[in-house]
């Protein structure tokens, strides 16, 4: 008895563990809308791509800030030579063979160039901001597009649960006329009306779960999800007072183009094209530089031991010259020599410090014709100058048409919603009137049939007209600068 006690204890408690575990993953699944959002805006594709077009923008931005900068380069060559060949330390020509050494560096500041370098970094500075805006833009495209895959899910969900539930009540309903049929109180072709109705809302059913698990297809892809992916959203809880319009289509509208990204990039594209225009410009006017360097060379030639005189009186020496032929006596003639010192060769550190050589100087170069390639390069930024300029106001223009049309969407919308609302309560008190004549014998299957398909469509287009005023206001929030979350 211990034994069977412990074994089904042990199994029960296994049970309850993979129920928990099972429970646990099951609510991990289930996402809210804050959740796709986040998720999506960490996987999807263009804005990472968005991301990259930033980390490009602010590259150059910080390049044309160090075009201020003065350059700096160093350089070294080394050379073999044989023949006739100039000695690069002394300048006299050799036969012999040598190596040379020039190590140097240079260094050149732009002092003026029509102030080419500094428009350059405002409008590389603006473009900069507006690819920042640009991908703002494209977070807030692709939260609007989870948003509605995500309402969608919502929508279909609640659509099955209506056609579930008039598929139970004709259940109910043909459960009860056959009872009535076996009795006698009906004739046959009562039944087989009603169980016409059930196989229809069972395809409805049928065709609501096919709907539900499309959408939820779709919100996955959009998330960039495996179709095998488990996944479920969470319901929206929506009170009818969350559904008024508290501001008028021009507020909206006000408030969204200070704060709608796609204008901010439009007009920093404006002021970045301005900037550009005059960065153009700078190129014909005349350019002033600030050039400087330091070089030094060694050659082999000069490293070798050599004399140095000190400046002494000579140093009186004998010099044998031969012998006397019979006598074999020396013959030597006296002469005599510098006063000075051996010293060692001329060696690369010595002669690469001895020969350090510098060089400061400006550069002022004075554009006379190019082929017209400046001038014409600054009249094309003009150009694009304009172009920017209607651009933004094509953008303008856009973000107001869509704010007034969602706002009148909107409107519409919560019109509907409150028609269906009625519509619905008068088609379930209508039904529910239905009911009690069906099962008193007052009404036939025809009529019953006829108020059912009457209230299902009542709560369909209850349940589309509420989520379609869900998505309205929400884009009507969005355009305010609200948070796509609930």
């Amino acid at each position: 008895m211990k034994t069977k006690t412990l074994l089904l204890l042990s199994f029960s408690f296994i049970a309850f563990n993979t129920f928990s575990q099972q429970d646990s993953v099951s609510n991990n699944n289930v996402w809210s809308l804050k959740q796709c959002i986040d998720y999506a805006l960490a996987n999807n594709l263009s804005v990472k791509r968005s991301n990259y077009d930033v980390e490009t923008a602010s590259l150059n931005y910080k390049q044309a800030k160090w075009a201020m900068m003065p350059n700096l380069n160093g350089s070294i060559s080394y050379g073999y030579n044989w023949g006739r060949s100039l000695n690069p330390v002394t300048y006299e020509f050799t036969t012999q063979e040598l190596n040379s050494i020039n190590p140097g560096a240079s260094s050149s500041v732009t002092l003026f160039n029509g102030f080419r370098i500094q428009n350059t970094i405002k409008q590389t500075q603006r473009s900069y901001h507006a690819s920042e805006q640009d991908l703002a833009k494209t977070k807030n495209d692709v939260m609007l597009n989870i948003t509605s895959y995500y309402i969608n899910v919502i929508f279909n969900k609640e659509q099955l649960e209506n056609a579930r539930f008039q598929l139970a009540s004709s259940q109910s309903q043909l459960d009860r006329v056959k009872r009535q049929v076996s009795a006698g109180a009906l004739p046959r072709s009562e039944e087989l009306n009603i169980d016409a109705q059930v196989a229809t809302n069972e395809v409805n059913v049928a065709n609501q779960e096919n709907a539900l698990v499309l959408s939820l297809l779709q919100l996955k892809q959009a998330l960039l999800l495996p179709a095998s992916t488990p996944l479920d959203v969470q319901l929206i809880e929506i009170e009818v007072e969350d559904f008024v319009l508290d501001q008028s289509r021009d507020q909206i509208y006000d408030l969204a183009r200070q704060i709608m990204p796609e204008i901010r990039s439009a007009n920093l594209r404006v002021e970045s094209s301005y900037y550009a225009a005059k960065a153009a410009k700078g190129n014909l006017y005349p350019r002033l530089s600030l050039n400087g360097s330091i070089n030094s060379n060694y050659s082999s030639a000069s490293d070798r031991p050599r004399f140095i005189p000190d400046g002494g009186d000579p140093i009186p020496t004998v010099e044998p010259i031969g012998f006397i032929e019979g006598t074999n006596t020396r013959v030597v003639r006296n002469s005599s020599i510098p006063s000075g010192t051996m010293e060692d060769g001329y060696g690369r550190r010595e002669q690469l410090k001895d020969n350090i050589y510098r060089s400061l100087g400006l550069s002022l170069t004075i554009p006379i014709f190019n082929g017209f390639q400046a001038r014409y390069n600054w009249q094309s930024t003009v150009i694009n100058r304009e172009v920017a300029k209607i651009a933004y106001t094509e953008v303008e223009q856009a973000l107001r048409q869509n704010v007034e049309t969602a706002y009148n969407n909107a409107v519409a919308a919560s019109k509907t919603y409150n028609a269906s609302l009625r519509q619905v309560e008068a088609r379930e008190e209508a039904f529910r009137m239905m009911e009690q004549r069906m099962n008193a014998g007052a009404a036939n299957s025809f009529e019953y049939q006829v108020s059912q398909n009457d209230l299902f469509r009542a709560k369909s287009d209850l349940t589309r007209a509420k989520y379609d005023l869900i998505f309205r206001k929400k884009l009507l929030d969005f355009y305010q600068g609200k948070p796509l979350e609930y």
